[in-house]
């Protein structure tokens, strides 16, 4: 398994200084997976006198062995809906998802576990069954037993659970509706990335319909065919549009608010009651407040 961290602080330490204290391992283990050139920051291999700088992206190719304890923590989340089997969240841009190395704390793992009991076959991601980015918003599922868990993988697995997203994109698209159709996987020449490639990539698709174009960007609705990492940030800078403010596959810097991709809404069929659910939400108001600069420099 791989992991994927970002300094998010001034630091003035060591990377093996600085990844001994977040991953919990000793200095020596942490130096040898350095040698090995299995640490890149910022797509570029170090020593391991390499001085950590805020906003770094640290990037271990590597299966740690490490022993989390997973505690609930009282963090302020917003359901946008609950019953005995399911939850759907709105999550907030920057919220990482579940534990992992340099986010122990302070997810949204962490924040569920303090109010509901999950499902359990994951012991860091109980409960989750797909993923937002760090800094992509908006909704997401979480089952609360076993049971639920599985259904519901097998049924986003089946494309069976719809999912919207809303995107802010570099440029102009001169199409009003377009498919992307390319295979996603580990970028040969940065394993910090995904990429559209065909060495072990897996079958990814994308539909993005325009909704609104201004001067330099445009607004598109994005619906996945399939569920890749990173899947709409890698396609849309595929075609030429990366996805407005994306540090990693766009022009952007690492901000508060991190790229403009929004997950809209979600409809499935409920796995134990049958009846279809249907979930909206609007941008949060970073999003919105970036998109009315779009309109207003238009007028």
């Amino acid at each position: 398994m791989n992991y994927e961290m970002q300094v998010d602080s001034d630091v003035s330490k060591r990377i093996d200084s600085y990844l001994a204290d977040e991953l919990k391992l000793s200095r020596s283990k942490v130096q040898k997976l350095i040698k090995q050139g299995l640490v890149v920051v910022n797509g570029k291999k170090v020593s391991n006198n390499y001085m950590v700088k805020y906003h770094d992206v640290i990037f271990i190719d590597d299966d740690l062995n490490y022993d989390i304890s997973v505690e609930p923590e009282d963090i302020p989340i917003d359901v946008v809906y609950e019953d005995d089997d399911l939850l759907v969240i709105n999550k907030e841009s920057g919220m990482v998802v579940h534990p992992a190395p340099g986010h122990y704390s302070h997810t949204l793992v962490n924040a569920l576990l303090y109010r509901f009991q999950l499902s359990s076959l994951e012991k860091l991601r109980p409960g989750i069954v797909h993923r937002l980015d760090k800094d992509t918003s908006g909704l997401m599922l979480v089952a609360k037993n076993d049971k639920t868990h599985e259904k519901l993988s097998q049924m986003i697995a089946n494309k069976e659970v719809e999912r919207h997203y809303l995107a802010i994109v570099d440029g102009v698209i001169p199409h009003d509706t377009g498919t992307i159709d390319a295979p996603i996987g580990r970028d040969p020449n940065n394993r910090q990335k995904m990429a559209v490639t065909d060495i072990h990539g897996k079958n990814a698709v994308t539909h993005f319909k325009v909704l609104e174009t201004f001067s330099d960007h445009t607004l598109v609705e994005c619906i996945l065919e399939t569920g890749r990492t990173h899947q709409i940030r890698v396609h849309m800078a595929y075609i030429g549009h990366p996805v407005s403010n994306d540090p990693m596959y766009g022009k952007g810097k690492a901000t508060d608010f991190g790229q403009m991709l929004h997950s809209k809404s979600i409809k499935f069929i409920h796995p134990t009651t049958g009846k279809e659910l249907y979930f909206e939400v609007d941008p949060p108001k970073l999003f919105l407040d970036y998109l009315n600069s779009l309109r207003n420099a238009c007028k």
